[in-house]
């Protein structure tokens, strides 16, 4: 039977739930194949995604319960998460509806330079059933109930999920709410499906019945499961969130009136969810001097206050000062240490080390869950470009500047856009925003995809092109059939809404 593990107090309980056998999984994969007819109807997966809102706003109070046993993780930052996740539904609902996620295109028959060009016709559909890994960090939006699912039924594809072995238990909760939504509108069994174990995530990677698989995790699990895919007569894509260090500077000009607020924001960015979210600024760029020694101070005085942060399971806690030795025998000097931890359970204290941005290379640059941040003093921006390009690229660099800064920061774009998927201005990049605009990847090792796995384009990874050529209007999708179809097309080159 499956155990669960209160990081907060190390304690260990069992689920009464049991790994899924091989044959379980194939079950599974099978009752998601034959489910897939019923998502063919956008108006279909709207219901659906609609009900799924609904479902996990009813479910809320326990779910939070639930999880917070389970991760460790605050019940406000736990009740946002849950918010977060019935508004991802209700707006790839909205997404759906509006149509242009489906790239519809029409060229009719027509004589052209060349000669007489066919009638072609475009769209985009669904890839089939999708396996979601959830990870360890978000026990609901980017798991169960989180945003590679909404994107999955928003294209039309069933989930397999994967249950997390840190939280089981909201695993299956999240499950359950799922059911009720099915079950809300009427759609068949097979819509949603769950697997638990580590074997039967590897064996559903490896079901011929599934099209694609999201992840997100570390880089070392996320390659056993490419390894399993590998394995397959028939290959399908797997998208990969994994690693990243996510670089933060500040420039001279924001120090003068901002530096005591960089510095108390850094802090709460760095230590805020234990430290354990993907966008946590993992080294601060901080200018050599007086000003950024203050800047350094205020920061060194907050981490040195913070209390211990809980992590998520014994795992990432011993990584976490497996890291941090690293990083000191590297050649990271210790800089501030909060208060240590008492008693049983997965605590550790905040923690900063400083180097320089000369120094500054990949050893020093190792991505650490957990509240611990490096700072690399610099002189000049070409310090700064030089330590871009030699650490890993990152999901979102994040500059603090006033106007005064522009040279500095146009010396300093090239690297910073090159190496990330999303650059944040006089902020913290530790939230997301759910939206249409928002990119959430960025060069390898953050992702392995040029897509998004938050906000409204997410739905492209399930999806694939067809195009049909000289088609009687009664074999064509209703989508791409003459006359107004209330959804946004390209009609021979002009966009119609």
């Amino acid at each position: 039977m499956l155990t669960t593990t209160d990081p907060a107090t190390g304690a260990t309980t069992e689920t009464g739930l049991a790994p899924t056998e091989a044959a379980g999984v194939a079950a599974t994969v099978a009752a998601a194949g034959a489910a897939a007819a019923w998502l063919a109807a956008p108006a279909n997966r709207a219901a659906l995604l609609d009900a799924m809102a609904d479902a996990v706003e009813a479910d809320r109070d326990a779910l939070v319960a639930i999880a917070r046993s389970e991760t460790g993780l605050g019940q406000e930052r736990l009740t946002i998460e849950n918010g977060r996740c019935a508004l991802q539904f209700r707006l790839f609902a909205e997404a759906v509806r509006e149509g242009s996620i489906f790239e519809t295109m029409i060229d009719h028959a027509a004589q052209t330079p060349i000669g007489p060009g066919p009638d072609i016709r475009r769209t985009l559909v669904p890839l089939g059933p999708v396996a979601v890994f959830g990870s360890s960090n978000f026990p609901f939006a980017f798991s169960v109930i989180g945003g590679d699912v909404a994107a999955a039924i928003a294209a039309g594809c069933p989930v397999v999920a994967k249950a997390h072995s840190s939280h089981p238990l909201t695993s299956a909760a999240s499950f359950d709410a799922l059911e009720a939504a099915r079950r809300a509108v009427g759609g068949p069994e097979g819509l949603f499906g769950i697997v638990y174990g580590q074997a039967a995530g590897t064996a559903l990677v490896q079901e011929p019945g599934i099209a694609a698989a999201s992840f997100t995790g570390s880089l070392g699990a996320a390659q056993a499961l490419v390894a399993a895919i590998e394995q397959r007569e028939v290959p399908i894509p797997f998208y990969g969130e994994l690693s990243s260090i996510n670089p933060l500077v500040v420039a001279a000009g924001a120090l003068p009136e901002r530096a005591e607020a960089i510095a108390e924001g850094l802090a709460a960015s760095v230590t805020g969810s234990g430290g354990q979210l993907c966008t946590k600024p993992g080294i601060a760029f901080v200018p050599t001097g007086e000003a950024g020694d203050a800047l350094v101070a205020v920061l060194a005085d907050r981490m040195g206050a913070a209390a211990p942060s809980v992590l998520l399971n014994r795992r990432i806690a011993t990584s976490f000062g497996e890291i941090r030795d690293r990083l000191l025998a590297a050649g990271a000097a210790p800089l501030a240490t909060g208060l240590q931890p008492e008693g049983a359970g997965f605590a550790v204290p905040a923690t900063v080390l400083q180097t320089t941005a000369a120094e500054l290379d990949a050893e020093l640059a190792e991505e650490c869950f957990g509240p611990l941040v490096v700072v690399a003093r610099y002189d000049d921006a070409a310090q700064i470009d030089g330590a871009l390009r030699r650490i890993p690229p990152s999901l979102t660099p994040t500059i603090h500047l006033e106007d005064s800064d522009r040279p500095f920061y146009e010396a300093l774009a090239p690297a910073m856009t090159a190496t990330s998927g999303r650059v944040v201005f006089n902020g913290f990049p530790t939230g997301v925003r759910v939206c249409w605009a928002q990119h959430h990847g960025g060069p390898w090792p953050a992702t392995n995809t040029q897509h998004t796995s938050v906000g409204v384009t997410a739905v492209r990874r399930f999806l694939r092109p067809i195009a049909f050529q000289n088609a009687p209007e009664w074999a064509l999708p209703e989508g791409l059939r003459d006359g107004d179809v209330g959804t946004p097309r390209r009609v021979d080159g002009i966009l119609t809404l």
